[in-house]
């Protein structure tokens, strides 16, 4: 799944050419990893070719954390699992995924871009290898494991080299492309070959490798972007804090990432169980489809944010959700694909306008000094956004079903996202009159 997730660095820190970057967004001093320099704000090798190469490494890597997600079904029937233990699976890639970034956000600060984004796609390879060997459950999460522990070190280490090797003028917009084109095209690409190739549980993951190879190769062909310090410093767990003065910003910006992140959940994990026993559509590309759509849309909404202005576009992104929602509802009593599916782009454009905007708004409030541990603790709120609102629908759908279930979770999203959304419009003109702290 998303790994979600993570866009890029909507903050200040995103227009500055001497930062670098750990978990998506967020900014490091120069000294911790400072890109090598050339005519052009300061980093070497920036070309159209090398961005798309960068971009391809990133897009590729992120696309192995949503492939299994159409083939959730497949493997109940083979498995003979339940809908909580598809959820349960989902939601091991976010334990990976927040270790990752915890443990090893600015790694590719302290030892290099490229690297890191090797040890991404062999973690990757090693997922997709769990994933063919079909040894049941325990590979299954160690499969998903993995490919947590690959998209930490690539929302960091792919963000950062994308951005330092991206056109100036489309620095923000590429990685976001790069990041939400490879989540979209995952479950897209398992659905087709699942529903219209030979060996549905092997051919998706054997064309990932493919792919992986063809990254790593064009990985090692990119210039490095970032000069790691000498001596080399310790490698330490990044750890995450959230200073005094942000927290006032930090509550209703973090409510509005764990509610949107709960529905690319919910969107990754339960859609496709929703097609076929509510909707009765076994058509495994069509579900890959509706997946593709909402990260399709979260990228528009975070185009959209950078327009709008935080303030504004934090809001909205939560009426998105509300609106997004009830349509998704309202597709489960109606038995509606058309409902489902503007519901998924809905809801994926309102997650995309509250993500970048209230990275936007932490990350602008943060001081320097602890803007690293603020924005990896949005993160570590969006991930479990991701995961346990999930698990909760895997469980109840023991007791009421799923349909029951999937209107359980919409009715509580929409609550959550309308109270968000009212509190934060009320505040917004204060929030926007109040200068971010100087660096």
């Amino acid at each position: 799944m998303p790994s979600a997730t993570p866009g890029p660095g909507s903050g200040p820190s995103e227009r500055r050419g001497a930062r670098s970057r750990g978990p998506a967004g967020s900014a490091h001093p120069a000294a911790a990893g400072e890109p090598a320099e050339d005519a052009e704000d300061g980093i070497v090798g920036r070309s159209p070719l090398r961005y798309g190469a960068a971009a391809f490494v990133f897009a590729v890597g992120m696309a192995g954390t949503t492939l299994p997600t159409p083939l959730y079904g497949l493997y109940r029937q083979e498995l003979g699992f339940g809908e909580l233990m598809v959820t349960v699976v989902f939601a091991v890639y976010a334990v990976g995924v927040i270790a990752a970034l915890l443990v090893a956000g600015d790694y590719s600060d302290k030892l290099g871009r490229r690297p890191v984004l090797l040890a991404a796609l062999l973690l990757s390879a090693a997922s997709a290898g769990c994933f063919l060997l079909e040894g049941g459950l325990p590979l299954l999460f160690c499969g998903r494991l993995l490919s947590g522990f690959a998209a930490g070190l690539l929302s960091g280490a792919a963000t950062a080299a994308v951005l330092e090797l991206a056109p100036g003028g489309s620095r923000g917009f590429a990685a976001t492309a790069a990041n939400m084109g490879g989540l979209g095209c995952g479950p897209l690409l398992a659905g087709v070959l699942a529903q219209y190739a030979p060996r549905p549980l092997t051919l998706p993951f054997a064309t990932h490798l493919v792919l992986l190879a063809a990254a790593g190769a064009l990985t090692l062909a990119l210039p490095e972007t970032a000069r790691p310090p000498r001596p080399r410093p310790r490698l330490r767990p990044r750890g995450m804090e959230v200073p005094r003065q942000v927290r006032p910003v930090f509550v209703p910006a973090a409510l509005a990432c764990f509610t949107g992140f709960a529905v690319f959940g919910l969107f990754t994990a339960v859609s496709p169980g929703f097609m076929s026993a509510t909707l009765h559509i076994g058509n495994l590309a069509v579900s890959g489809a509706v997946v593709f759509s909402v990260f399709c849309a979260s990228l528009l909404g975070q185009s959209a944010s950078a327009r709008t202005g935080a303030p504004v576009a934090l809001p909205l992104g939560c009426l998105g959700l509300v609106v997004g929602m009830v349509q998704v509802g309202l597709s489960l009593l109606l038995g509606s694909l058309v409902l489902l599916v503007t519901g998924a782009v809905t809801g994926g454009i309102g997650q995309g306008l509250a993500f970048r905007s209230a990275m936007a708004t932490v990350s602008g409030r943060a001081p320097e000094e602890h803007r690293g541990g603020t924005i990896s603790a949005l993160f570590v709120v969006a991930y479990l956004g991701i995961s346990l609102p999930v698990v909760g629908v895997g469980a109840l759908s023991t007791g009421l079903g799923l349909r029951n279930a999937g209107l359980v979770f919409s009715a509580c999203v929409v609550v959550l996202a309308s109270g968000v959304g009212a509190w934060l419009w009320r505040t917004r003109k204060s929030a926007a009159a109040e200068p971010a702290p100087v660096d």
